[in-house]
């Protein structure tokens, strides 16, 4: 990873990587119930399949995130050469479908990596909790985002992308970061409420 990726997109991917442990199930908590603040019930995917706009299947959190994924139990300290587990048996097969695929998608920014004043890497996320004291998301409420010329930072407002979707695993420092990632992205327009 190059440096200037590390001061944002190393704090984000560090601070997001306890919590989605925090998550895992751990055999040694027997049946103890996760905290309620750490849990979060995905949405019923819609039962019609996704609309095609021009070409790019039309996907939104709540086709994305309406499973639950709950990220695998891993600690790449105890063993740096174990190959870490991906949790892609938890992906629909309907999701895995979408791999390789245009979409447009609509979500809230949050920058990682920025070159000359764009941005050319961030997180499209489902909603802006993460912000501040928030629970952060699933990791299938977020969509790891590059672009090749960079935007503008929208952050307040959720913004429609348009790209090519890579779903499976990537790791970050051997920590699970993400299942989603969208390449060759352009941004669309400001989706209004």
């Amino acid at each position: 990873m190059k440096p200037s990726r590390l001061i944002f997109a190393g704090a984000i991917l560090a601070a997001l990587a306890p919590f989605s442990a925090l998550r895992a199930v751990d055999s040694s908590a027997a049946s103890a119930p996760a905290p309620a603040v750490l849990q979060s019930m995905p949405a019923e995917a819609p039962k019609t399949p996704p609309e095609v706009v021009d070409g790019y299947l039309k996907l939104g959190f709540d086709r994305l995130g309406s499973y639950p994924f709950v990220p695998p139990t891993f600690d790449p300290t105890v063993d740096p050469k174990a190959v870490p587990p991906t949790g892609e048996e938890q992906i629909p097969a309907e999701v895995k479908s979408w791999n390789g695929r245009k979409v447009l998608v609509a979500g809230f920014m949050m920058p990682l990596k920025m070159e000359q004043g764009l941005v050319t890497e961030f997180l499209l996320m489902k909603n802006t909790l993460m912000c501040c004291y928030g629970t952060p998301p699933n990791l299938n409420e977020l969509i790891l985002v590059k672009t090749a010329h960079g935007v503008h930072a929208q952050m307040d407002q959720p913004i429609s992308f348009y790209g090519q979707l890579k779903v499976g695993a990537t790791f970050d420092n051997g920590y699970l970061s993400g299942i989603y990632q969208l390449e060759d992205a352009r941004m669309g327009e400001v989706v209004q409420n």
